[in-house]
Formats: C-alpha cells, sequence, structure tokens
C-alpha cells in the first residue's frame, strides 16, 4: 500500500496533478462597434478661395475613413445617421464637438455602439495641416485613444494619403498589440 502512496506521488510530481480536459479556447470576439462622425475643421484662415474645396476633401476623407477602418477589420463601423438630431442639437451647443466628452457619449448611448470617433483637421496654413482622431470608449465613459498625422500641403492626394497613414499605422500596431484603439 505503501508503495502505490510512493508512486503516486512521484507521479504527480513528475506530471503534475490530473487534469481535466481543456476547453477549446472561445474564439476572439469581432470588431468593437464604432461610430465616425463628421470630420470638424479648425480653420483659422478661412480662405474663401478654398472653401468649396475644402468641403469636398472633408467629405472624402470621412467616407474614406469609415471604408478603411471597416474594410481593415479595426472596427465594425456603423452608420451615425439616425443620431443626427442629437449631433446637430449638440454642435449648436459645442464650438467642437471633439472637446466635449459627453457628446461622444450620449450619441454613442443613442446608437447602441461600443466606441465614438471624432475626427478633426486643424488648418496652420494651406501648407501645414493636423489630421486627428479621438476614441471614446462609450461603456467606460472616457477618451481612449488620440492620433494625430501631419499633412503637407492642402490637396486631395495629401488628404488622402494621410487617411491611408492613420488606418494603415493603427491596424499595424493592432497587429503587434491586439488592444491597440480599443
Amino acid at each position: 500500500m505503501q508503495r502505490r502512496t510512493v508512486v503516486a506521488s512521484v507521479a504527480a510530481l513528475l506530471f503534475g496533478p490530473p487534469r481535466a480536459f481543456a476547453q477549446a479556447p472561445a474564439p476572439p470576439p469581432g470588431p468593437r462597434s464604432i461610430a465616425v462622425l463628421q470630420i470638424e475643421l479648425l480653420d483659422d484662415q478661412n480662405n474663401p478661395a478654398t472653401k468649396a474645396a475644402q468641403e469636398v476633401r472633408l467629405r472624402d476623407a470621412l467616407l474614406q475613413l469609415r471604408k478603411e477602418l471597416g474594410e481593415r477589420g479595426l472596427y465594425r463601423v456603423v452608420d451615425p445617421g439616425p443620431a443626427q438630431a442629437l449631433q446637430e442639437h449638440l454642435r449648436a451647443q459645442q464650438e467642437f464637438f471633439y472637446r466635449c466628452d459627453d457628446c461622444a457619449a450620449q450619441v454613442g448611448r443613442q446608437l447602441g455602439v461600443d466606441l465614438v470617433m471624432t475626427p478633426w483637421v486643424q488648418k496652420v496654413s494651406e501648407l501645414i495641416l493636423n489630421f486627428n482622431v479621438q476614441i471614446f470608449d462609450v461603456p467606460a465613459g472616457k477618451v481612449i485613444f488620440s492620433k494625430s498625422v501631419d499633412m503637407r500641403g492642402n490637396e486631395d492626394e495629401s488628404w488622402r494619403r494621410a487617411v491611408r497613414y492613420l488606418v494603415r499605422d493603427m491596424a499595424e500596431k493592432r497587429s503587434i498589440h491586439p488592444g491597440y484603439g480599443q
């Protein structure tokens, strides 16, 4: 009898305690839902000669940003349209939407999304611009991510390159650090 106890003790030391069959790991969760709001423009220049082209660039950059975030699988991009009335109401009260965390929270709750991205472009001059994004985590109630990309030249291609770089860089960093931007 004592020999069995010794053998069992030695086996336990060598092989560890008996283990139950491990369950297969749960599949990774899908991408978090995000509402990407309208791009705001901070432009002290207010150059009437570039105003029309600027509006087109803002619209095109927003469409590109939403599309690339979804295509790269970084987020499940949700149409913010159903909260348009709330967004307009809040924008009437705020100089800039991206500065109002409570605004992002309200829009996020109304849409039922995990995250809200507020993008903005700061135009220093026709040569120097910055494309910025901030992500607000609705359940956590706080900003969890900010990123800025410099642009050189106020041209269609510089805007496209800025958005492309921003999303590509986020995807590359997410592949190394799975929680990046989440």
